[in-house]
């Protein structure tokens, strides 16, 4: 097929020729004003960002099939030649998230592998652009510690981490064995306003969620540990300055959150607080910053793009942004110090009344050097596995029992039934836990499945279910199962009975985390508060969203076992769902969520993954809410039988305003 934006080349475009074209343009491009107006004894210096690429090379929607404008390393890269062509001095990050998250991680993973002379597509694509440190992300660590080991070992950047060390860890964390070089100092040559060049020493320290021994845990328990972000940092940072790093740059594959909590996941904020640390790159959230959504919290100054003072940047996710700090450093005697900064994320398309425009094409540089990658990851997703007598969508998935979910729950119950034949749980109920993950939100208006009735290929699989979990099972009691339930509520907003067209969704709570189970039928009383907040933590005891929890056409016995299926993200108390621990777990499955769902497939040919509705809200009169989703849901919204679903308009964003009578 053809590629986006490429155009024939006499020979493959290497790094050096990339670095070149940005050098050139330089001649073309306005310098930025602490390049402009830098004195002797001063100089800019221009860090650029990337973070949470997830394997997005091209841009190019594997799931949907098709090239898009919105996202890829390759778009990314042409703000990459131009931020460095209007800066004396510049470096380029990755903050992690890079070898897992979309088909081509999934092919390169599961099918090709990485034998002696493959290199994986990310890390060559960063080889060409020329990147100059990275970080491991949590993603990182989802196909295992071998095959991650063996796709960085390829990097022509050092990749960094200091919070995970192979087991057993030491007396503190400078006596760890890490699994990767905690940091590094980057010798670079900076030129002042004089035009004088110096040395400038850049340590770079990295540091992933500790909570990647739950999420992966089948991988990495046993093998490696993780520490708390902020206790490891306070323990490096005074070995970089004493090993004589300029300035310290932490590569923070961390979001944004408060109040401090020791080993939390989101610690970028109060990793600032760490002295000698002079700058913050954060990740994992998958947001912007600067940027709304990080206003209010105390230490956060979201316009300024600040964290306890000190500059920060978070560039989205999946390339759409090249985060930007900008800083003038002046002479401190023998070294360098941060006099004054300015932080900014360039995004590579804008949105003008709904309507998406690119703002720069694609780096043939990057296409080119992972072409053969690219065709082969389209052949692979292409290949059908069955059919399916219904579409397959998520639409509606937050707000009425679902065929995209249901899909997984049937494939779950099937797969988790036959392994317990003939165990002491053969005889124990089977119920299944699925959620839905493509249902819009920061993924934008079109982050939905949308799969036709008719063939079913590996593509609409990766679609229903993006991530490589494995199936779990984990045994507990009915009353395990309403609290389960209760958690997941939590995706509602309270409803004052009577009120009309109030928000249904609440904007933080993550669809992932919203499970629906099946094999029980249940209300959920929206005139109640949550009984958890988005966290998991318990805050309304006295109140009850799920009503008329029934087993069988009965009122569930909260004393019966039953074996839930699930994955081990879930299993391993990703989430914090109440009722699940380690003794709970009975069955640890060899084969991935997604892998079962191709078999059960193929075992069935024809599927029919029409919902259920053995959920839905309990009726509240006179009362009608609102919810946003794909414009395309219009298409689908007579299926929703069990509910009074209406449009009622689109928004500045993209989405297609609902509204839903209760």
């Amino acid at each position: 097929m053809s590629r986006p934006d490429s155009r024939a080349l006499a020979r493959p475009v290497t790094r050096r020729d990339f670095l070149a074209t940005g050098a050139a343009l330089g001649g073309m491009a306005a310098l930025h004003p602490f390049s402009a107006k830098a004195q002797a004894g001063q100089a800019h210096l221009r860090l650029m960002e990337t973070t949470d690429l997830h394997v997005h090379v091209w841009p190019y929607d594997y799931y949907a099939d098709r090239a898009v404008d919105d996202f890829g390393l390759a778009r990314t890269a042409a703000r990459i030649a131009e931020v460095r062509s209007e800066a004396s001095n510049s470096v380029l990050f990755d903050n992690g998230d890079f070898i897992q998250g979309n088909p081509m991680g999934d092919y390169m993973a599961f099918e090709k592998g990485l034998p002696d002379g493959v290199v994986h597509p990310m890390i060559t694509a960063m080889n060409v652009l020329g990147f100059d440190a990275s970080t491991l992300g949590n993603h990182e660590f989802n196909y295992g510690l071998d095959y991650l080991m063996e796709a960085i070992d390829d990097a022509e950047f050092p990749v960094v981490s200091a919070n995970v060390a192979r087991v057993p860890l030491g007396a503190s964390p400078l006596e760890d064995d890490t699994l990767v070089p905690p940091y590094v100092i980057l010798d670079r040559e900076v030129v002042d306003g004089a035009g004088e060049a110096h040395l400038i020493r850049i340590g770079v320290i990295g540091f992933v969620p500790p909570q990647i021994m739950t999420w992966d845990k089948r991988h990495l328990e046993g093998n490696v540990a993780a520490r708390d972000i902020v206790e490891t940092a306070r323990a490096y940072v005074p070995r970089l300055k004493e090993e004589g790093a300029d300035i310290v740059v932490a590569l923070s594959h961390s979001g944004i959150e408060a109040p401090f909590v020791e080993g939390m996941e989101n610690a970028s904020l109060y990793l600032a607080e760490v002295d000698g640390i002079d700058v913050i790159m954060a990740g994992h959230h998958h947001r912007l910053f600067p940027g709304e959504s990080y206003e209010g919290i105390d230490g956060v100054d979201a316009a300024a793009g600040t964290l306890m003072g000190k500059p920060a940047v978070m560039a989205n996710f999946w390339g759409s942004h090249m985060g930007l700090i900008d800083l003038l450093l002046e002479r401190d005697g023998e070294g360098w110090r941060v006099a004054s900064a300015e932080v900014e994320n360039r995004p590579i398309m804008e949105r003008v009344d709904g309507e998406r425009t690119p703002l720069v094409e694609s780096e043939p540089a990057v296409l080119d050097a992972t072409e053969t990658e690219h065709e082969e990851t389209l052949a692979y997703v292409r290949r059908a596995v069955g059919e399916t007598s219904a579409p397959l969508f998520s639409y509606f998935a937050q707000v009425a029992d679902d065929p995209s979910v249901q899909i997984v729950s049937q494939a779950q119950r099937w797969y988790v039934g036959q392994l317990l034949g003939g165990t002491e749980n053969a005889d124990v109920p089977v119920l299944s836990a699925a959620a839905p993950f493509k249902a819009g939100g920061r993924g934008g208006p079109e982050y939905y499945t949308d799969v036709p009735a008719g063939p079913v290929a590996i593509k609409n699989v990766a679609d229903l279910y993006l991530y490589p979990n494995t199936v779990q099972a984990v045994k507990v009691t009915g009353a395990d199962v309403r609290e389960w339930l209760e958690r997941s509520a939590g995706m509602f907003n309270q409803i004052e009975p009577g009120a009309s067209d109030t928000p249904l969704l609440n904007p933080e709570f993550p669809s992932y985390n919203f499970d629906v189970i099946d094999g029980v039928t249940y209300r959920i009383d929206l005139s109640q508060p949550s009984r958890y907040d988005v966290e998991g933590n318990l805050v309304n005891p006295e109140a009850h969203r799920i009503v008329d929890l029934q087993f069988e056409g009965a009122p569930i016995d909260e004393t019966q076992s039953f074996v839930v299926a699930t994955n081990n993200y879930r299993a391993g108390g990703g989430g914090n769902f109440p009722g699940i621990d380690d003794g709970s777990v009975i069955l640890v499955a060899p084969d991935t969520n997604r892998d079962v769902i191709v078999r059960y497939i193929l075992e069935q040919g024809t599927i029919n993954p029409s919902a259920d509705f053995n959920w839905s809200f309990a009726p509240l009169d006179d009362t009608s809410v609102t919810f946003e989703t794909g414009p395309k849901a219009r298409d689908y919204v007579d299926l929703v039988t069990a509910a009074e679903v209406e449009f009622v308009d689109m928004t500045d964003t993209g989405f297609a305003r609902f509204r839903l009578t209760l």
